[in-house]
C-alpha cells in the first residue's frame, strides 16, 4: 500500500513536469548561457576566453551603447505617454453607441497587427521620401511647407520611428482596451448620470478606474515591447543618422552578427535584460498589480 501512496504522490508532479523541463530547457539554459558567455570574449567560433567584468567594464563606457539606452528610453516614454492614451482613446470611440461601420474601423485598426514588420518599414521608407513622400505631399498641400528629411535629420529620424510605433502599436493595444470598456457595466454609466455626471466626469471617474488592470497590461506590454524595438530603426534608418535612432536591441544585432563579437552583445543583452525586468516590474507598482488588498 505505501507503494500506492507514493505513486498517487507522484503522479501529480509527473504531468507538470514537462512543463518545467521545456521552461528549463527555452528559457532558463539560455539565459545561463547568455550570462556566462557575457564574461567572455568570443567570435562565435573556437573556446570563449574568460574576460570577466571587462566587457561590462567597456560597455558602460560605450558611447554608442550609451546612446542606444538614451534613444530606447525615448521609445519607451513615447509608447506609455502616447501610444497607450491614442489607444484608449480609439477604444472610447469604437465603443460608442450607434457607431456605423464599427466592423470596418475595427478590421482597420488592426491591420498593422497582421501585416509584417518589414512591409510596414518598405511602405513608410516610401511615405517618407523628401521628394515624393505622401507626408511631405501633404504638408506642402495643406500648410505649405517645405519638403522634410524624415530620414537623414536626426531628431526627424528619431520622430519617424515614434510615428511608425505608434502606427503599428496602436491597433494591438485597442483590442485590450475594447475588450476592458465592454466589461464595464452600463449601470456604473446610468448612476453616475443620476449623479449628474457627464462624459468627461463619467470617463474619469467610471472608465478610468474600471480599466485600471487592463491599462496596467497594456501599459507593460507597450513598454516591454518597445524596450526590445529592433525591426522599426533598423528597417527604416539603419540605426542613423549616425547614432540617432540606435536601439538597444539593434545595438546587440550588430555587435554580435556584423562584429563579431557575441560575449560583448551577450553583456549588453544582459543589461537589457535587467532593464526590461525592472521597467516591467516598476510599471506593475506603479499601476498597483500583485498589491495586496
Amino acid at each position: 500500500m505505501p507503494s500506492v501512496a507514493r505513486r498517487r504522490t507522484l503522479a501529480p508532479y509527473a504531468f507538470i513536469s514537462p512543463f518545467y523541463l521545456l521552461y528549463a530547457l527555452f528559457l532558463i539554459t539560455p539565459i545561463g548561457i547568455g550570462g556566462y558567455l557575457s564574461l567572455t570574449d568570443w567570435a562565435g567560433l573556437g573556446t570563449p576566453l574568460w574576460v570577466g567584468l571587462d566587457n561590462y567594464t567597456r560597455l558602460f563606457g560605450d558611447a554608442s551603447f550609451l546612446s542606444a539606452v538614451v534613444n530606447t528610453v525615448l521609445y519607451v516614454l513615447f509608447s506609455v505617454c502616447v501610444v497607450v492614451p491614442a489607444a484608449l482613446l480609439i477604444a472610447q470611440g469604437l465603443n460608442a453607441r450607434g457607431l456605423r461601420g464599427r466592423d470596418f474601423f475595427r478590421l482597420t485598426f488592426f491591420i498593422p497587427v497582421v501585416l509584417s514588420p518589414i512591409i510596414i518599414a518598405l511602405v513608410f521608407t516610401l511615405f517618407y521620401d523628401r521628394e515624393y513622400g505622401l507626408f511631405n505631399a501633404a504638408l506642402r498641400g495643406f500648410f505649405g511647407w517645405g519638403g522634410i528629411d524624415w530620414l537623414g535629420e536626426p531628431s526627424w529620424a528619431k520622430v519617424s520611428v515614434m510615428l511608425l510605433v505608434l502606427w503599428r502599436w496602436t491597433g494591438y493595444l485597442t483590442i485590450f482596451f475594447l475588450a476592458g470598456l465592454k466589461n464595464i457595466p452600463r449601470e456604473l454609466y446610468e448612476a453616475a448620470a443620476i449623479d449628474g455626471a457627464g462624459r468627461v466626469r463619467s470617463f474619469r471617474n467610471v472608465t478610468l478606474p474600471m480599466l485600471k488592470p487592463v491599462t496596467a497590461f497594456v501599459a507593460v506590454t507597450v513598454m516591454v515591447g518597445t524596450a526590445q524595438i529592433l525591426e522599426e530603426p533598423m528597417l527604416l534608418t539603419k540605426g542613423g543618422p549616425g547614432e540617432a535612432t540606435l536601439s538597444v536591441a539593434m545595438f546587440i544585432y550588430r555587435e554580435a552578427f556584423t562584429r563579431q563579437q557575441l560575449g560583448y552583445a551577450a553583456a549588453a543583452g544582459v543589461v537589457m535584460f535587467v532593464i526590461v525586468f525592472f521597467i516591467g516590474r516598476a510599471a506593475n507598482a506603479a499601476f498597483g498589480v500583485g498589491r495586496e488588498k
